[in-house]
């Protein structure tokens, strides 16, 4: 059986079992895609990361796949991907860059023990979205949308976000999409919750992507171009969100909690 190199990160994690968990995986040329998936739905991470050594202006090409669907972006286990490459494979390096089949070149730098992770800022604009509004159980005080499936719904407070039980099953029947939830924060600027059951992760615990949505979101609304926030998934995971022209630059650490083989 062919076997690669296996780690399994918590990412936007200062300790382990918090953050977010992400395998990252290391190949030598890309397999079908059905096997791919396979991989991802045995691990049943939020998202799979494969690595492959890259070209050019990358270091590394990289793909993500959820335990039932590939995904056009992920934070979190790029972020866990940068971990790898600059703590166990180019130690002597402070950047490295991934290059992804829908959301460009990607880039992750570190200092001291935290990470910084540019991703393209997504901007929602307002439009209506009765039906997830409907499925959420509660009804925000404003919903924007953005065309790649990112959908973020405000609320007044932390409490109503913390709050929210929403009827899962029903949200994974409007399609592979990120239904965001957030308002302004108590220990940090803004907290959010993210549920992706269309991608059979029914709620993630910190999601990179969401906050590649919530800069320019929570930038025009603070009024500045950073913040601190808080995912209140059961997990947690705290970042920072700063505004770099069309960049959504977050900041995070994390934490490798287990290095092994993996056979296919």
């Amino acid at each position: 059986m062919p076997t690669v190199p296996y780690y399994h990160v918590d990412a936007f994690a200062d300790r382990p079992f918090t953050g977010n968990q992400a395998a990252v995986m290391l190949l030598e040329s890309w397999p079908e895609d059905a096997v791919l998936q396979g991989i991802a739905a045995e691990n049943m991470f939020a998202e799979t990361a494969f690595l492959l050594p890259g070209e050019d202006d990358a270091d590394y090409e990289l793909r993500w796949f959820a335990p039932q669907v590939e995904i056009a972006l992920c934070g979190h286990a790029t972020l866990a991907s940068g971990h790898v490459v600059l703590s166990a494979l180019l130690p002597d390096r402070d950047s490295a860059r991934f290059a992804t089949r829908r959301a460009g070149l990607l880039e992750v730098t570190r200092g001291g023990n935290r990470y910084a992770l540019s991703l393209p800022a997504y901007r929602a604009e307002p439009a209506p979205f009765d039906a997830a509004v409907a499925l959420l159980g509660a009804a925000p005080e404003e919903v924007a949308r953005h065309p790649g499936g990112y959908d973020v719904f405000r609320y007044a407070g932390a409490d109503q976000v913390r709050a929210l039980d929403p009827d899962l099953r029903g949200l994974a029947g409007l399609g592979d999409m990120l239904f965001i939830c957030t308002a302004p924060g108590e220990e940090t600027d803004v907290i959010s919750r993210v549920f992706v059951p269309g991608a059979g992760i029914d709620e993630d615990p910190v999601t990179g992507a969401a906050h590649a949505v919530l800069t320019p979101f929570w930038c025009d609304r603070l009024g500045r171009e950073e913040f601190t926030a808080f995912q209140a998934s059961a997990r947690g995971g705290h970042l920072t969100c700063r505004r770099a022209g069309d960049r959504a630059v977050l900041g995070g650490s994390c934490v490798t909690v287990v290095e092994g083989t993996f056979r296919f």
